[in-house]
């Protein structure tokens, strides 16, 4: 394929400057595919970065929540308008949440509260918290729904641990089992889990984080302790760490297995993967559904309102937090799709994403911003 190679070559552009350390990415063309990886891994071990190494997904995460919600609706298990209560006893019960439906999750317009997730990490050899009192707990502090529900758009990484919630009450099984059969086993995801598995660590991302940030110190207080590890130049190292609440950011895994999931929905689903879900859920995914004062939403989709992107419309997904930072995008009229995943905490993804519809525009010198790392 042609397109892709200006971004290959702004990746190791980027890398370079150290934004970030180590990047892997992967376009997807109609049936083919190209990945490769630049940098490092791991700076002080000169760990090469590659289609293979692993990275924390992070809010990525809520595009395999979204679609196991999307698939659960074709199975027949639930409706995407059932009220979320009637799957959530815990779910705000008065006259606005009544009126939430699992819809309204998806696409973020059920009025509910963002709280700051920052703190909602685990150091990778300690045990996952229990899904259910975690979120039961967040609920009973966040009860008040902030506006009408499908009213607008506004980010909430509550609504969808509440959707994994609604995944466990509609399926009969835990969160974690129900994505690991029903979408990582069904395309082939073999290196992606919520956990760092045996045969994954030895291929870990390390983590990174400007030291001379205004949101060093922030970060420093609200995450465990542990987990800040050691300094290397003029960067921060992160040991090794999971994120707790899975359905909203808990994924751990490869730019080949997360191209294996964008391939599912550009629609080149051939073999296993029309197990996951059907042509027409794919497209429902995929329609707008929820406007917000920055975003378009669709189905765990959204784009930024008013972004230049040469007039071609697409739809992504970001996922970062502290020490990684990733974004997938698909262009559905040109069957064309992204993913990128770097192991520091801000980069310039929009860049790099424009170049793959335009390759002139890895002439830009655009630099990154705090805005590049938030939806």
């Amino acid at each position: 394929m042609n397109t892709p190679d200006p971004g290959f070559k702004l990746a190791g552009e980027l890398s370079a400057r150290q934004r970030p350390p180590g990047l892997s990415v992967a376009v997807l063309a109609e049936r083919t595919a190209r990945s490769d990886g630049v940098g490092f891994a791991d700076i002080e071990t000169h760990q090469p970065a590659s289609p293979e190494t692993v990275y924390l997904w992070f809010s990525m995460t809520k595009l395999v929540t979204a679609t196991a919600i999307v698939q659960l609706a074709e199975r027949g298990a639930l409706e995407l308008d059932d009220p979320v209560g009637g799957f959530v006893s815990e779910f705000p019960s008065d006259d606005r949440g009544r009126r939430v439906t699992i819809r309204h999750l998806l696409s973020h317009s059920s009025g509910m509260a963002n709280p700051i997730p920052v703190g909602w990490v685990r150091p990778a050899d300690t045990p996952a918290a229990d899904l259910h009192e975690f979120t039961s707990r967040l609920l009973a502090k966040h009860s008040r729904l902030r506006s009408e529900p499908g009213d607008r758009a506004r980010y909430s990484n509550l609504g969808y641990l509440v959707l994994g919630e609604v995944i466990e009450a509609a399926s009969g099984r835990s969160y974690a089992d129900y994505v690991r059969s029903n979408i990582l086993a069904s395309l082939e995801m073999t290196s992606t889990d919520f956990v760092y598995r045996d045969d994954m660590a030895a291929r870990a991302a390390t983590g990174y984080h400007p030291r001379f940030n205004v949101m060093t110190p922030l970060l420093r207080r609200m995450v465990p302790a542990g987990i800040f590890d050691h300094q290397v130049g003029r960067l921060w190292a992160f040991s090794r760490f999971c994120v707790q609440g899975a359905p909203y950011g808990g994924l751990v895994g490869t730019v080949h297995d997360a191209a294996r999931f964008l391939r599912l929905h550009l629609g080149g689903i051939e073999g296993s993967a029309s197990k996951v879900l059907s042509p027409g859920g794919i497209a429902a995914m995929q329609l707008p559904t929820a406007r917000g004062r920055k975003l378009d939403v669709a189905l765990g989709w959204f784009r930024r309102r008013g972004e230049d992107n040469g007039g071609t419309r697409y739809w992504e997904h970001l996922g970062g937090g502290a020490g990684f930072f990733n974004t997938m995008r698909i262009y559905p009229e040109l069957k064309l799709g992204l993913v990128a995943m770097g192991n520091l905490t801000s980069w310039n993804y929009r860049t790099l994403a424009r170049t793959v519809v335009d390759p002139t525009s890895s002439q830009s010198k655009t630099k990154p911003t705090a805005a590049d790392s938030r939806p």
